[in-house]
């Protein structure tokens, strides 16, 4: 299947102060779920081109986090950091994302934001639907403001590529 005949939608919901996004991937669920959950798939799609993500820890389960570095082509480290809160295997999981230094201190001039990634199989398809919410409209328009929108649909295309070459 063709990556352009897949699936994307992306709506702001101001009202209520989520992002909702829902992707269609032409894989497995199992393969989808890895490539969500386990870092060293994480790194080689989540940040969009020029930039590469980079696993400093992770530890995927209740109560754990994944810390790593979001690196521009110029060498530049912006840190973050997701606390994972529940997890359904292979069906679900949320956490708290918010941007950090190297340590995993919490940087709070930028907002947080509270992820839902479910995830569902149908025919030869995995679909993944994300809620992100924030506390503030304003917390929701800084993200928004910082090129979310390109630089996630940008990612979930390195997540095509990987699925397509690598995870077939």
């Amino acid at each position: 299947m063709k990556t352009s005949a897949l699936l994307m939608s992306f709506s702001v919901d101001k009202e209520n102060k989520k992002i909702k996004v829902t992707r269609e991937f032409a894989a497995p669920l199992s393969k989808v779920w890895a490539a969500w959950t386990e870092s060293h798939l994480l790194d080689q799609w989540w940040a969009p081109k020029p930039w590469q993500a980079k696993t400093k820890t992770m530890n995927f389960k209740e109560g754990g986090h994944w810390l790593y570095a979001m690196v521009g082509p110029d060498g530049t480290n912006i840190w973050c950091r997701a606390d994972y809160k529940s997890i359904l295997d292979q069906k679900k999981f949320t956490g708290e994302d918010k941007f950090c230094d190297e340590n995993g201190n919490i940087d709070i001039k930028f907002p947080m934001a509270f992820w839902t990634c479910e995830f569902k199989e149908e025919r030869n398809s995995t679909f993944v639907n994300i809620e992100i919410a924030f506390n503030e409209v304003s917390d929701l328009e800084k993200y928004i403001e910082m090129g979310f929108k390109d630089g996630f649909t940008s990612a979930l295309e390195n997540l095509d590529n990987l699925l397509n070459t690598q995870l077939t």
